[in-house]
């Protein structure tokens, strides 16, 4: 048996388990981008929140690169 072969055997993880784990990455990548920028947002007196969307796109980005490292990984 090929060890390079996509075929699953009995003592191998189930797919969807790594796809658990991404799912908690990125909440947690998005998550923590998102409260950064609410917390820079608060220490600097700005009416409109920069620092919150600024940071927010920023992780939403990071983790969508993250996202695509990784499925590109599986081919």
């Amino acid at each position: 048996m090929d060890p390079n072969s996509k075929e699953t055997n009995s003592k191998s993880t189930p797919v969807y388990v790594k796809y658990i784990g991404l799912s908690f990455q990125l909440f947690g990548v998005i998550g923590g981008g998102t409260w950064l920028g609410w917390w820079v947002q608060q220490k600097s007196d700005m009416k409109f929140p920069v620092w919150l969307l600024l940071f927010c796109f920023i992780s939403v980005g990071i983790a969508f690169y993250q996202l695509w490292t990784s499925i590109r990984s599986d081919k």
